[in-house]
């Protein structure tokens, strides 16, 4: 617990992350308080990052909501106002959820294996994540939905990609409390084996019959190979544009 002093009066305890950004806020909220200045939430942040919290953000603007949190939370210790810390939090998770989400997989989820789906239990899921990296997405439209596990949920990756986006990614589910290695990934080498290869000789290891598949990417000769390769008690569903 971190005790807050200031100007030799004690307030109150918190606890405090130990951390760089985590000691810069709490220095200047009590310095702010010490000195009798305006308690604000433009006292974290300057004028041109306030403005840009006001467009999607990358990664959910994270370390920004952690630092507006503590913010709210030493308000309360040392009795300020924090409305516009609330008002900022609020907007900003509002505006990153939509932005995060806002393609939609269960409305594009398409039956294309037979006219219509059979009742079948087990869920799998084939990921080429540099064709289709937009994991907020498939987290709340296809993960979380049927509840897929780890183990059924096979992610392919060309080199090139992983090196340039992997963190990208990592950071992303982050969020989840996943990473790629969380799951059946496979990082590809160059030539042959590029990412859509890995998918269908995956899928065709497994020889699933009675099986709900998802198959996400954007790549026309991969839904077919999947398709020619579906067992028909099996519901095949591809994702359309």
């Amino acid at each position: 617990m971190q005790k807050v002093l200031i100007n030799q009066k004690f307030y109150g305890s918190l606890e405090l992350e130990n951390t760089d950004e985590a000691r810069r806020v709490f220095s200047k909220v009590k310095s702010a308080f010490g000195s009798g200045k305006t308690m604000e939430i433009g006292l974290l942040f300057p004028h041109y990052k306030l403005k840009a919290l006001e467009r999607y953000q990358k990664g959910g603007a994270r370390q920004e909501l952690a630092d507006i949190e503590l913010y709210i939370e030493l308000g309360k210790i040392l009795r300020f106002d924090t409305q516009d810390g609330q008002k900022l939090k609020n907007s900003i998770e509002l505006i990153n959820d939509i932005a995060h989400n806002h393609y939609n997989i269960s409305k594009r989820l398409t039956l294309i294996n037979k006219p219509h789906s059979t009742q079948n239990s087990r869920h799998y899921l084939f990921w080429d994540i540099e064709n289709f990296s937009n994991i907020g997405s498939m987290f709340n439209d296809v993960i979380e939905k049927y509840d897929i596990p780890d183990d059924h949920i096979y992610v392919a990756a060309n080199p090139d990609s992983l090196y340039l986006f992997r963190k990208e990614w990592e950071a992303e589910l982050y969020d989840y409390k996943k990473t790629l290695t969380s799951f059946n990934f496979t990082k590809c080498d160059h030539g042959k084996n590029v990412a859509d290869d890995v998918l269908l000789a995956n899928f065709q290891g497994l020889t699933l019959h009675n099986t709900n598949i998802y198959l996400m990417t954007f790549d026309r000769e991969l839904k077919e190979r999947f398709n020619a390769q579906c067992h028909i008690s099996n519901n095949l569903y591809i994702l359309e544009k």
